[in-house]
């Protein structure tokens, strides 16, 4: 009986552990359905087909530009029969217009729209299909990189599109972590001689509320919702504080063992990963509960990290940064150890930067929206460094300036964003070419940055 018993549960247990992820209306509805209104040069858009094709499009009303509520839903309805969730490249939607020497279908009655899955609508796709879960923005919003300058008292709001200033928010001296809400209508700003989260309307780009916190505040986080902030607490004992952006409240400290430098949330939203400088620990927070779920020691501070999921988007690795260490060090989620190191390279004829670097030789990462490169700084010799996923092999070194700090990767995932601590700038450089493509000088020793898209109206 115990042997049939067996035979019926170990397949039961086995699809639950690789359950497709769910498909979200909101991401469908906000960045799913704009694509299939989108005019391409030489190409009639999807609906002008689909209204009245196979799979269907419910009809614009006469002189409306989008869908009603009840229409998106039934779009969604209707599209979501034709992916299969967390296999992009076997979804009909994905394959169908995408260009056959990129792995598309032979023909597609509406055109290829696609050359290859580098195109950032196809990647939207492929993250609707891998369960991204959207957030409702609001019309006017665009694509900004928020570069915060640690020695100054103000942010640069800078323009992806333009790679210009297009603002700057005022009054918070020596700034230190910034981040974007999910709907674009906020910016969250932790003010170190205050001990406060500071709260900025995106529009007017004005404070609007300064939350007290339990201590010295380095960087944040924003929960996948928007509920929550999670500022990392820097001050001994250690704490992330839990905050409430709507009431304005701090309503938890997680007590952890270390002060808090850098706190992140994955990608999956599930967790927040903490890491301690003085307690060379990763504290790993259950966002469910807003407990420390598990903790990882480190033999030396964990500074940056990023992040590497799964086809269902739930983390695979945690990708950090660790004091003293010019590399790079991955860490298994799943069994909880590291798994790997990697050296970043020493440049021939090259002299190493040693004053200021304050025990972090390398001290940025980000990954490429598509999850294919792995971008590093290096602080002791000016430059990003690029690497493949998952294998990590190095692609090129890109010399940036003095003193590169944090990296960040808009949205449409064109353009790397470099602090450059040591020349007063944001260095631009495209993630295709892998070459520098601008310089924008920005205030007094920018090194946190962040991206996302931003209300401006």
């Amino acid at each position: 009986m115990r042997l049939v018993l067996a035979l019926l549960v170990t397949p039961l247990l086995a699809q639950q552990a690789v359950a497709p992820p769910a498909l979200d209306y909101a991401f469908f509805r906000d960045q799913v359905q704009p694509i299939f209104l989108k005019k391409r040069p030489g190409h009639a858009r999807c609906v002008a087909c689909h209204e009245h094709g196979v799979p269907p499009l419910a009809p614009l009303a006469a002189g409306a530009d989008s869908w009603t509520e009840a229409q998106s839903k039934k779009n969604f309805d209707m599209w979501k029969q034709f992916v299969r969730p967390g296999k992009p490249d076997a979804s009909p939607l994905l394959i169908h217009p995408l260009a056959a020497k990129a792995g598309g279908d032979h023909f597609h009655a509406g055109g290829k729209h696609w050359a290859s899955k580098e195109d950032p609508e196809w990647q939207s796709l492929a993250q609707w299909v891998n369960g991204n879960v959207g957030t409702s923005l609001a019309a006017g919003t665009e694509s900004r990189v928020l570069q915060s300058n640690s020695a100054g008292d103000n942010i640069h709001v800078i323009s992806s599109a333009t790679n210009k200033i297009v603002g700057t928010i005022e009054g918070i001296e020596v700034p230190h972590g910034v981040v974007v809400s999910p709907d674009g209508a906020r910016i969250y700003i932790t003010d170190e001689p205050r001990r406060t989260l500071d709260i900025v309307d995106a529009v007017s780009l004005k404070i609007i509320k300064q939350v007290p916190l339990s201590g010295r505040p380095n960087n944040l986080a924003v929960s996948k919702d928007g509920k929550t902030v999670y500022v990392a607490i820097v001050d001994a004992p250690g704490a992330v504080d839990v905050i409430d952006p709507d009431a304005g409240k701090n309503v938890k400290s997680i007590a952890v063992k270390g002060g808090i430098h850098n706190v992140y949330v994955t990608p999956d939203g599930k967790f927040a990963a903490a890491g301690s400088i003085p307690g060379k620990l990763l504290n790993i927070i259950d966002t469910s509960t807003n407990n420390v779920a598990w903790t990882l020691p480190t033999d030396a501070g964990v500074r940056p990290m990023a992040f590497v999921t799964n086809p269902d988007g739930s983390t695979k690795q945690i990708i950090i940064q660790l004091s003293d260490y010019h590399g790079i060090v991955v860490i298994d989620f799943a069994s909880r150890k590291e798994v790997r190191r990697v050296d970043l390279p020493v440049p021939n004829g090259t002299e190493k930067e040693l004053q200021g670097i304050q025990g972090s030789p390398s001290h940025g990462l980000a990954i490429t929206p598509d999850g294919k490169t792995l971008w590093a700084t290096s602080k002791w010799y000016g430059y990003v460094a690029a690497y493949s996923l998952p294998d990590l092999k190095l692609l090129k070194v890109v010399p940036v300036g003095s003193h590169p700090e944090w990296l960040t990767i808009p949205p449409d995932g064109k353009n790397l964003y470099v602090a450059c601590a040591g020349d007063d700038a944001t260095v631009v450089v495209d993630n295709k070419t892998m070459r520098v493509v601008g310089k924008i000088p920005v205030g007094a020793v920018p090194k946190r940055n962040a991206s996302g898209m931003l209300r401006t109206n």
